[in-house]
């Protein structure tokens, strides 16, 4: 009887030398903006004191809060064209709603002092609402989210514009103005909101179910739905939040700016969609 011995062959070793190729990839962007920050602060030495990486956070803010959405859409191998008219007409509507009965100014003293709520709920709750018709467009409809969300970036923007015969709405309240001027052990509110909704965008991210259904989705979605999730479900839910957090970014904002315009926003969504692929999420999801 003969025998057959197979040989297996030990693992080759691992080389000691580090790949260039993948260094860049992981680390490339971050050598890049640590080399910007080393140039502007030659050419200006107040470039990285307190005060002004204090104020560049609060700029950079708004945009921020819309990414953590914007990255649970583009991980889904998505995208929403529309966040900046969402958060436009989110602010105009909240704002011609509270406005009481002038034409331009805020009527403060008709909400006893708490027109932010009643702004911040009018534009969690349409952004949400807002968010949940680009869901339904793209799972039921089975339209592409790039035509979904661009023909609601100009329905968005032509209703801004229609609310109030595009005229800015002023003369927000005290109160109304803390959420996007005030500050919080030294540190102004929109910085804290954005910090909460990017702690809250990584743990459901990393830390939760629909996070791994998201990731799942991006890479393979008929796998996923195979593997048992309800991938519509899971992709109306992206867009939901996307639209939410658009709609917070407009309660911010126009209570930074103490008005809410009809051209806020324009451009937004470029802006957004670059700070999440620089950040590293890739346009082909997963």
């Amino acid at each position: 009887m003969t025998q057959i011995v197979t040989k297996t062959q030990p693992p080759a070793k691992r080389s000691g030398r580090i790949d260039p190729i993948a260094f860049f990839e992981r680390f490339g962007v971050l050598i890049f903006m640590f080399l910007l920050l080393i140039f502007f602060q030659t050419q200006n030495s107040n470039f990285l004191s307190e005060r002004n990486i204090f104020n560049i956070l609060t700029e950079v803010s708004i945009y921020g809060i819309m990414a953590v959405g914007m990255t649970f859409v583009i991980l889904t191998a998505g995208i929403d064209l529309s966040v900046g008219s969402i958060l436009a007409v989110c602010a105009m509507t909240a704002a011609y709603v509270i406005k009481g009965d002038n034409f331009t100014t805020v009527d403060p003293s008709a909400w006893g002092g708490m027109s932010w709520l009643i702004g911040l709920g009018i534009c969690l709750a349409m952004g949400t609402a807002i968010g949940f018709l680009h869901g339904l467009g793209v799972t039921r409809l089975r339209l592409p989210p790039f035509i979904v969300t661009l023909g609601g970036m100009t329905i968005w923007r032509g209703l801004t514009l229609v609310i109030n015969d595009g005229a800015p709405i002023a003369g927000f309240d005290q109160g109304y103005r803390w959420w996007g001027r005030g500050e919080l052990l030294g540190i102004s509110i929109p910085i804290w909101i954005f910090a909460l909704v990017a702690i809250g965008g990584y743990l459901a991210l990393h830390k939760t179910r629909w996070g791994r259904f998201v990731y799942a989705i991006g890479g393979n979605p008929e796998a996923a739905r195979l593997a048992g999730v309800n991938v519509k479900r899971v992709l109306v839910s992206v867009y939901v939040v996307i639209g939410c957090l658009a709609g917070l970014a407009g309660f911010v904002l126009s209570a930074r700016l103490g008005s809410a315009e009809a051209v806020a926003g324009i451009s937004f969504e470029l802006r957004v969609i670059a700070s999440v692929v620089i950040g590293g999420t890739s346009l082909m999801g997963g």
